[in-house]
């Protein structure tokens, strides 16, 4: 038998070598494809979810001013609670604080929900139209209706010479009024001086004759045949006083003959601060009729990220920027101060919710005095469900608020990841929405998912600001067109 030759050394060391190469370039091959997933799981996930500083979510303890233009018809919007407000008010209340400033959360959150419901009553007909607190002003419960205020102020000029007065502004509210002296009922603390019709040459009643007062669904003050007005707010308090003509000077330089306003005598409720409210609403007494001659029925706003910014209300045209997303808007014969919109389905995390087109089968409004977005149960379930899912599997549950209940602990990080959100409308337009609208931060132990449930199945949508914040979003009245940009406030 022959015994079997020795192996070449030579060969077994090619064979060897060989052998290393191709395990190394599966290897290498491997890694580049086990690369090539993470980067295109990384490039999917930078395309779905907000990967931010924990820090740029919160408010800071000094004002960062907006840099934008200082067109005509443009105005500073200030947070009234931050650092930016010249009005600081303080709350102790539950809250987000800073070395400087107080957010009342609770307060905030307690008048929204009086707002949400106010909007439920006044689209049923069933708002109870209960008389005001005797005064020294007696008015008929025929009166004017409106919502509530926001958080959110500008500053305009008043007679002449002008008083400078830092107003809310709402797009659920007609009429346009200020505190004015001499308070013959009473009037709330402001931190402007209080308007003084008798000390500007161009202010002038509105008498009880005038088809002007039979417009305004006001009512006649016998003893002085002026005409008045009553505003009963959707949180009990309201405002009432003479209905008036005055100069009106929109910065920097726009200004306004006749302007029909409210020039409140008695003022009652949870007022503070501010020297009354601007209305933006589709009726002829709203500041946007009354200017149409100038701005065409247009303006837009940007709510800021947080209150220790700026954002802005600018009447007139729209942003030149081209990536403006415009849906249709409509109009509600119960309640034809609001605007409606078809909102037919969410995106979470660039999934299409489980959510049917009629499920807002009762409605959609947007409101810029409404803070928290409301949903139909049908669609807050299930997104509460998916940002739940994701959030639950990072960060630990953090308190529940009365009003959200989708809450995470983050005080242990630095750098949070936040799924987008993305709200489609009629027609395929989907508006993508900043992190800071996709949630509420009560504290860095509470980041809430900020939207709430309806109480009731027929309640209809409300798209909020805090869900607006960031975006530039252009009203086109006559369009009739509502426009959404994403860094709206830069």
């Amino acid at each position: 038998m022959a015994s079997s030759s020795p192996s070449n050394p030579f060969l077994v060391a090619a064979s060897f070598s060989l052998a290393c190469f191709f395990y190394f370039l599966f290897i290498s091959e491997n890694k580049s494809f086990v690369n090539a997933i993470r980067s295109e799981e990384a490039f999917e996930f930078q395309h779905t979810h907000h990967r931010v500083t924990l820090d740029s979510l919160s408010p800071s303890s000094s004002c960062s001013s907006h840099q934008g233009g200082s067109r005509n018809g443009s105005m500073e919007m200030v947070h009234k609670h931050g650092p930016c407000s010249k009005l600081k008010q303080r709350s102790s209340s539950s809250s987000l604080t800073s070395s400087s400033f107080i957010i009342p959360h609770s307060e905030i959150l307690k008048q929204d929900e009086a707002r949400v419901r106010a909007i439920n009553s006044m689209l049923s007909r069933t708002l109870n139209l209960q008389e005001a607190n005797t005064s020294k002003i007696q008015v008929p419960a025929r009166s004017a209706i409106s919502l509530g205020r926001g958080n959110y102020y500008v500053t305009v000029g008043l007679g002449t010479p002008k008083t400078d007065l830092s107003l809310e502004f709402d797009t659920g509210s007609d009429l346009t009024w200020t505190q004015c002296k001499p308070c013959t009922g009473s009037c709330y603390k402001q931190k402007d001086s209080i308007f003084d019709p008798s000390q500007s040459s161009s202010y002038s009643n509105i008498p009880c004759t005038s088809s002007l007062c039979s417009r305004l669904s006001s009512a006649c003050y016998a003893p002085t045949k002026a005409c008045l007005y009553r505003i009963k707010y959707g949180d009990g308090s309201s405002a009432i006083g003479s209905y008036a003509k005055e100069t009106l000077t929109i910065p920097p330089n726009d200004v306004f003959q006749n302007f029909l306003f409210g020039c409140g005598q008695d003022n009652r409720g949870i007022f503070r601060g501010t020297a009354g409210l601007i209305g933006l609403s589709r009726s002829a007494v709203s500041i946007v009729q009354q200017t149409a001659q100038n701005y065409g029925k247009i303006f837009s706003y940007c709510i800021p990220s947080t209150p220790s910014t700026v954002g802005y209300l600018s009447f007139g045209g729209a942003s030149s920027k081209s990536n403006i997303k415009y849906i249709s808007y409509h109009s509600i014969s119960e309640a034809p101060s609001l605007y409606g919109v078809n909102l037919i389905g969410i995106n979470l995390g660039g999934v299409n919710l489980p959510i049917s087109a009629s499920t807002f089968s009762s409605g959609t409004i947007i409101d810029s005095g409404t803070v928290i977005t409301r949903l139909p149960r049908a669609a807050y379930g299930p997104l509460r469900e998916a940002f739940g899912r994701f959030m639950s599997a990072r960060y630990p549950k953090g308190d529940p608020d009365d009003l959200l209940d989708t809450c995470y602990d983050m005080s242990g990080f630095n750098t949070v990841s936040i799924p987008k959100v993305s709200l489609t409308f009629e027609g395929g337009v989907k508006v993508e929405l900043d992190v800071i609208g996709t949630v509420y931060i009560l504290s860095t132990r509470q980041v809430c998912l900020g939207f709430a449930a309806n109480q009731n199945d027929d309640d209809v949508a409300i798209i909020g600001n805090n869900q607006q914040k960031t975006l530039e979003v252009v009203y086109d009245v006559d369009g009739p067109r509502i426009g959404f940009r994403a860094g709206g406030c830069k």
